[in-house]
């Protein structure tokens, strides 16, 4: 849930959906017209940033990308990919 919290917190100040827009696990966010592809390239630069992890060009999808949830899954992922080779360079 933490992964989906710092996406949600980072989405709604950075693309200020308004005070109307509802945003939920489910929410597409191209769909929505909240996102674009500028948005997008700005979304990866904040995940690989935020969460140490490498965004691969084939990995740019919306099945990836374009909710929440399929945010916060696609994360997790990468982040379990790591898995202890990463956790013993800390």
């Amino acid at each position: 849930m933490e992964i989906q919290r710092a996406l949600w917190q980072f989405i709604t100040t950075t693309f200020y959906p308004g005070d109307n827009f509802v945003l939920n696990e489910c929410t597409s966010l191209l769909d929505s017209g909240l996102i674009d592809s500028t948005g997008v390239l700005e979304l990866i630069s904040f995940i690989e940033r935020e969460f140490g992890i490498t965004v691969e060009d084939t990995e740019i999808v919306p099945e990836n990308l374009d909710s929440l949830g399929r945010l916060a899954a696609f994360v997790a992922r990468k982040q379990a990919a790591l898995g202890p080779r990463e956790h013993a360079r800390a």
